[in-house]
C-alpha cells in the first residue's frame, strides 16, 4: 500500500506512520509502514527482532511458512496476555497421537515469559 499512496486505503499514512514516528521519539527502534510481500524473507528479517502486523493472514501466512512448527502468534493491546499455536487446533488429527505439541509448548512458554512468570517453579515445559 505504501507504494501506491493512498489507493488502497490511507491507513498507512494516518495511522501506521504517526504510530512508527511516535515510538521513534520514544526511541524504539520502529520502522514501517513496510509492505508485507517483501518483509519476510531471510535477508529482511536479519534486520529486525519482531514484525507487527496489521491484521491475522499479513503476518501468519508467511511466519506459517516459514516456522510451522514452533512459531507462536502473539495478541497485542489485550488486559491480559494471549499468546497461540501458529497452526490453530488441528481438531482433524485430535486424539491421534500424530499432532506435534512443539507450538503449543512455544506458546505457552512464550505466555510466561511475558506474564513475568517464566521462573516460576509450578511450570515446566520441557528445555
Amino acid at each position: 500500500m505504501r507504494a501506491r499512496q493512498g489507493t488502497l486505503g490511507d491507513e498507512d499514512l494516518t495511522l501506521v506512520r504517526p504510530a512508527v514516528e511516535r515510538l521513534r521519539v520514544e526511541g524504539i527502534d520502529a520502522r514501517g509502514p513496510l509492505p508485507a510481500d517483501s518483509l519476510f524473507h531471510q535477508a529482511a528479517r536479519a534486520r529486525y527482532d519482531v514484525a507487527l502486523a496489521m491484521y491475522h493472514d499479513q503476518a501468519l501466512i508467511p511466519i506459517k511458512t516459514l516456522a510451522f512448527d514452533h512459531a507462536v502468534n502473539v495478541t497485542l493491546g489485550l488486559p491480559f496476555v494471549r499468546t497461540s499455536p501458529d497452526h490453530g487446533t488441528a481438531f482433524d488429527i485430535a486424539g491421534s497421537g500424530r499432532a506435534d505439541p512443539s507450538s503449543l509448548v512455544a506458546a505457552l512458554k512464550l505466555a510466561a515469559k511475558l506474564s513475568g512468570s517464566a521462573n516460576s517453579h509450578s511450570l515446566r515445559l520441557g528445555a
